[in-house]
């Protein structure tokens, strides 16, 4: 329990907004954003307290993605992927307060190192980027594979290099390698070219990339995990966090509206769409709901008529 705490200025917005527009533009001040404001101060959401896994409820602009990225930053979490933002968005960030939880003896937790927000774009960037980076190895393997040959002119059977210069030197470091008895053509293609990076479906390689990303002893925040994965995937991701959290000293702030990370152990739901906003069990939530009207009317199709 590395955070205990998480409170919004909500009562202090409104002097926010004449902090922001008077810097503006003096006694004609404007602002063309208040993001994040108002988001949490209609339905008077102030402050949470958490669990080892806590889960932020809500349907799009219920503001559970701009809470996440609110304690991040206020937690200077590392982060890969930029975020919604505006002109308001620091400040409203300073005005933020947070408590820490107490170990077994009464001593307060820092947040430990290597804490970190994880998004969906982090893992489409990283899907991305492996795609691009298997194509320029691929590219390149073809043009290593012609230069290598058996003719004249080619590195392995051709002229030797000269070396005149270091202009000369990557050259001559190609034909060597190429000419050694102990390094195939294939080997020689892999060690020049690189290696492509293997990718399975995306819902396999989000899975992976999870598995890489979490380390014992860590806060984690994720925004939608579930993007990508199949139900029974999403059910391979509940395991995995459940362990984590249990038995290997992780702590989770999570935004979702999958019901298969809504059911999970331990876990403690604020649902952002109520008004007040308020802690449910998972089967209360609108969302696991439409799932079960949506099954309830088809059940006859599951069931064994025999």
């Amino acid at each position: 329990m590395y955070l205990d705490k998480f409170i919004l200025p909500i009562d202090e917005e409104s002097s926010l907004i004449e902090q922001r527009m008077a810097y503006n533009g003096g006694r004609f001040g404007y602002i063309d954003k208040t993001y994040p404001c108002g988001i949490f101060s209609k339905n008077r959401f102030s402050e949470l307290s958490f669990s080892k896994i806590t889960i932020l409820y809500g349907g799009n602009g219920s503001g559970k993605s701009t809470l996440l990225n609110l304690i991040a930053n206020k937690l200077e979490l590392n982060r890969i992927a930029p975020f919604n933002s505006s002109e308001l968005f620091s400040s409203y960030v300073e005005h933020c307060k947070f408590e820490l939880g107490l170990d077994d003896e009464g001593f307060k937790h820092r947040i430990p190192n290597g804490s970190r927000i994880i998004t969906s774009d982090d893992i489409f960037d990283y899907m991305l980027t492996v795609r691009t980076n298997n194509d320029e190895i691929a590219d390149s393997a073809e043009e290593i594979r012609s230069e290598w040959g058996n003719k004249k002119g080619d590195l392995k059977f051709g002229n030797t290099v000269k070396m005149n210069g270091m202009e000369d030197y990557e050259a001559l470091r190609l034909q060597v390698l190429s000419r050694k008895k102990t390094v195939s053509r294939r080997e020689f293609i892999r060690r020049v070219a690189g290696t492509e990076i293997k990718l399975n479906s995306n819902g396999e390689t989000a899975l992976s990339y999870f598995n890489s990303k979490f380390k014992n002893d860590t806060l984690y925040c994720l925004d939608e995990p579930e993007n990508s994965l199949s139900p029974k995937m999403q059910l391979e991701l509940v395991k995995m966090l459940e362990e984590m959290a249990h038995y290997c000293g992780c702590q989770f702030i999570i935004a979702t509206h999958s019901p298969f990370l809504l059911a999970m152990e331990f876990t403690k739901i604020y649902d952002l769409e109520a008004n007040p906003v308020d802690v449910k069990q998972w089967w209360e939530l609108e969302n696991t709901k439409v799932y079960f009207d949506f099954f309830n009317k088809h059940k006859g199709l599951f069931l064994d008529d025999k």
